[in-house]
């Protein structure tokens, strides 16, 4: 029995035959270990099976005859001729070939297969860096716009308490150099003011703190307590900026009263000391408006 030929071979090993003299054809001829390793990677192609037009020269897997080849090529002659043990060990070792082939074609799928995972997965790593990068940026972003906004509030808290000094030393530039000749009602001479009567007589001891009520003309009051050695004008200052009324540079200083005995206090007695007027340690104060000029 004559020995078996390259697609004779492949197609024994279970190849379809229009694979197999593609395989052979692409390989030129190079025998059944390279045509078996173009089976191999384009097993999977959409186009594996579709024909192939035959070359010119001799028969896709089939040896060429003496005639083609020519007087004196020697090819084709005195070949041995296979038992069908021989034949058989022959197709085992090609199976045993595919075989490994197709081992070594797993191996290669699994470790491409491995590397795609740990591109994704590094490219994960990388998306999840970023976005957290996109956070923290953000975070970051949002706490500046909150400390520029705190920033502007303080500024413009700022700006309203320096207006409300401005304002208050207008008013004493304007109505501080004749305030003292302005008519007024009568006063007492300067002593202590009890707020309440007492039976027992006053004893002398010093107090570094005096408590003051201020009756608003509305009818409500004012309490608040202050050093004894503070001037009176610190009481007014705190009345007009807690009366309730819109703070602005047109507003006339509030004239401050003395309960009992009825005392008004002048523009010369906001720079003394409340323990110096007696107002220590407590005293009602009444809120009037000044006297016309």
């Amino acid at each position: 029995m004559a020995e078996l030929t390259a697609l004779e071979s492949l197609i024994e090993m279970g190849f379809p035959r229009g694979r197999a003299e593609k395989a052979l054809a692409l390989t030129g001829n190079q025998g059944i270990e390279a045509a078996m390793d173009w089976l191999m990677e384009h097993e999977d192609d959409p186009d594996v099976d579709e024909p192939l037009a035959n070359p010119l020269g001799h028969t896709l897997g089939r040896e060429p005859t003496p005639t083609e080849q020519g007087p004196g090529s020697g090819v084709g002659e005195g070949k041995p001729i296979l038992t069908e043990e021989e034949r058989q060990e022959q197709t085992k070792r090609m199976l045993e070939l595919v075989a490994q082939k197709q081992r070594e074609r797993e191996e290669r799928e699994e470790r491409e297969a491995l590397e795609r995972e740990r591109q994704r997965r590094r490219q994960g790593q990388e998306l999840s860096a970023a976005r957290q990068r996109l956070q923290e940026d953000e975070m970051r972003r949002a706490a500046e716009e909150r400390r520029r906004e705190k920033a502007e509030e303080l500024a413009a808290r700022q700006r309203v308490r320096e207006k409300i000094e401005r304002d208050k030393a207008e008013r004493a530039k304007k109505y501080g150099g004749h305030m003292g000749s302005q008519p007024c009602p009568p006063t007492a001479e300067p002593g202590p003011v009890p707020s309440s009567p007492s039976k027992e007589p006053p004893t002398k001891r010093e107090y570094d703190q005096c408590r003051i009520q201020v009756r608003l003309p509305d009818g409500s009051s004012l309490t608040q307590t202050f050093r004894a050695r503070e001037q009176l004008a610190a009481v007014r200052l705190y009345v007009e900026l807690h009366r309730g009324e819109e703070l602005g540079g047109g507003q006339d200083p509030v004239q401050l009263l003395s309960g009992f005995p009825r005392r008004a206090f002048s523009e010369a007695d906001m720079e003394r000391p409340l323990q110096e007027l007696g107002l220590v340690p407590s005293a009602v104060l009444i809120v009037a408006k000044k006297c016309p000029g």
